[in-house]
């Protein structure tokens, strides 16, 4: 009787621990979703300031957070980076999911789990919570078809340094996160052969055909419209938008080896000076509701399947994808970048916005 009392004892107590351990489990749970919001929220970002207006009023309303977002363009990590002892921002919205695996391995982001975390595919999320993609971004090339055939127009990325091509070919500079991501995954798809000087010989070819390189997408797509230059690699939806709306003569390329698919990611930032928000934002910005909203009003795709089916049409259509192990180039860009705008790039040709 004594041991059958014992052990009574030892198990309503190790019970008791249990329960109460769940109970704690289920009040950290809360506590996290509970927890106060901070009365603002600082984003630094490279998304366009009417998609980051209309996500940031749209989060206000609902949370009552007041939202200040900075555009940083092609400074954005580097300014994530120069802050990293002392944050001024909360969010990183917007940059290639290269950036963001290259920024976490330098311990610049804070882990999230967002609740439709698990619905995203792999490729779209960092495995520790320490980013999510948020917008899936094709890169592609396209023609004017008032000046070329589809016979006569390029049908690989491989073909753009052919010599019938010079002078003929318009790109976004090397400050565009799409452009840059682009340059990396064909630099990447001769390293993966271990041909990378091969990829420097291409990329000299490839400027050397290029009529001008643009700081924004208007110049670009001026210069197509007026039949100064008949073929230029963009965003799809950029592409989509001009033909379109803008009734311009284009068509998109199907490239034989894929098109570059860059995933656009947001992170957290570590010690952020808001980080209830912080956690707040990510959860909102990435849903399928708003991001089918980002979808239908700013031509962006979602990485959510349920928030596809809701998006429009052009974006159900599927491209073959360029096969890029982006772990491999977060790795690397930094001195591939550098490489080619130190030794490849002619500065001559680059048009800036006067």
């Amino acid at each position: 009787m004594k041991k059958l009392r014992i052990v009574s004892f030892l198990l309503a107590a190790t019970m008791g621990l249990t329960l109460a351990g769940c109970g704690t489990s289920k009040k950290d749970e809360t506590a996290d979703k509970d927890a106060k919001l901070e009365e603002n929220l600082v984003i630094y970002s490279t998304h366009p300031e009417n998609l980051l207006q209309e996500v940031s009023d749209a989060f206000t309303e609902k949370t009552g957070v007041k939202v200040e977002f900075v555009n940083l363009k092609g400074e954005l990590a580097d300014r994530v980076r120069a802050e990293k002892e002392n944050p001024q921002a909360d969010i990183m919205f917007g940059g290639a999911s290269s950036l963001f695996m290259e920024m976490t391995n330098e311990g610049l982001f804070q882990s999230t789990t967002p609740s439709w975390a698990s619905e995203l595919d792999p490729m779209f999320k960092d495995k520790d919570g320490a980013w999510y993609g948020t917008i899936k971004t094709p890169v592609m090339m396209f023609y004017n078809t008032s000046m070329l055939s589809k016979d006569k127009a390029p049908k690989d990325w491989s073909d753009l340094t052919k010599p019938e091509y010079k002078n003929l070919i318009v790109s976004r500079d090397t400050a565009s996160s799409s452009i840059r991501s682009t340059l990396m995954a064909l630099i990447y798809g001769y390293e993966k052969e271990g041909k990378i000087d091969d990829a420097w010989t291409y990329l000299k070819g490839l400027d050397a055909n290029m009529k001008n390189y643009y700081n924004n997408d208007t110049m670009l797509f001026q210069a197509i419209g007026k039949d100064e230059a008949a073929i230029g690699f963009s965003v799809l939806s950029a592409i989509t938008q001009n033909k379109d709306k803008n009734n311009m003569p284009l068509e998109v390329i199907d490239a034989k080896s894929g098109s570059v698919v860059i995933t656009d990611g947001i992170a957290a930032i570590k010690n952020a000076p808001h980080p209830n928000a912080a956690k707040a934002f990510v959860e909102f910005a990435g849903s399928a509701e708003m991001q089918s909203k980002v979808a239908n009003d700013f031509g962006r795709i979602p990485t959510l399947k349920s928030a596809l089916k809701d998006s429009p049409e052009w974006m159900q259509t599927e491209y073959k994808a360029m096969d890029t192990d982006w772990s491999v180039v977060s790795k690397n860009q930094s001195q591939w970048l550098q490489k080619f705008d130190n030794e490849i790039l002619d500065v001559n040709k680059k048009v800036t916005k006067k």
